[in-house]
């Protein structure tokens, strides 16, 4: 079978990150834009990012792998063999799919924010990036810090468990679903201390963009302090340990006849 090129590769990554932050980004500004609470609730906001999971993985997964997320690129460099030099390639892509499905997001929206927030506040800052306690007080950064260290590691743990073929994996056309479930519950499980965004993409690309499209704190949280570092770096330290948890501690005790990765996994 012909290798992808990287070039095709790339692409699926920017496609599968696009296809998943439209539908997360967009179902947080319609909830949050809503004035009488008719279009959703947190339970929507959780379902529409586990379905934007599967949808980008269907995507992208028979040409890139779907990663959609730097974090998991990381971890599977770490410990699945993914090539180290593609690591930076398809991070880029993955922010790239996050900051245009951001802007068309904020461009649809556009009216619906204006009218909600003139002036583009943290009120709704937190449609496109994550914040401590989700915008209101209470959370502490090393408390949001842990937070998104333990949510990713969970997301990249069950994520080898569901594509490591020794495992009794579910058939690959499978995995997209079951892994979209696994974000629907870490949103409900894990979502009140910093927004599980479990991404670095998924935060990164949408912040940039609105800090270029009127938000001027993007950068930072409801208190002044400087906060887009943290779900670049949780997220990824979190992935390491999760994909080292499962290789150590699951991995190692799995049957040693069979394959250890479902051929579309890798």
């Amino acid at each position: 079978m012909t290798k992808n090129s990287l070039l095709g590769e790339l692409v699926a990554e920017f496609l599968g990150t696009m296809i998943l932050i439209l539908f997360g980004t967009g179902v947080v500004a319609q909830v949050v834009t809503s004035t009488d609470g008719s279009a959703g609730d947190h339970d929507s906001i959780a379902w529409a990012w586990g379905i934007g999971v599967t949808l980008g993985v269907y995507v992208a997964a028979r040409v890139s792998g779907a990663h959609l997320n730097p974090a998991v690129t990381i971890a599977l460099a770490c410990f699945r063999g993914f090539a180290w030099r593609k690591v930076l390639p398809y991070s880029l892509a993955q922010f790239l799919g996050a900051f245009v499905a951001a802007a068309i997001v904020r461009f649809v929206y556009a009216d619906l924010i204006f009218k909600v927030d003139p002036h583009h506040t943290i009120k709704t800052q937190g449609i496109f990036s994550t914040l401590p306690g989700n915008g209101l007080d209470g959370v502490s950064i090393p408390t949001a810090f842990f937070d998104q260290v333990v949510g990713t590691a969970i997301l990249v743990f069950v994520i080898f468990a569901v594509t490591t073929a020794r495992n009794a994996a579910p058939l690959a056309n499978l995995a997209p679903v079951v892994i979209g479930l696994l974000v629907v519950a870490i949103g409900m499980a894990w979502g009140a201390n910093a927004g599980y965004a479990i991404n670095p993409a998924r935060d990164f690309g949408p912040r940039v963009l609105t800090l270029i499209t009127g938000y001027q704190d993007a950068l930072f949280d409801q208190h002044g302090t400087l906060y887009f570092w943290l779900p670049i770096v949780a997220p990824i330290i979190g992935a390491v340990i999760g994909g080292a948890m499962f290789v150590h501690l699951i991995e190692r005790y799995l049957p040693a006849d069979e394959p250890l990765v479902a051929e579309d996994a890798k």
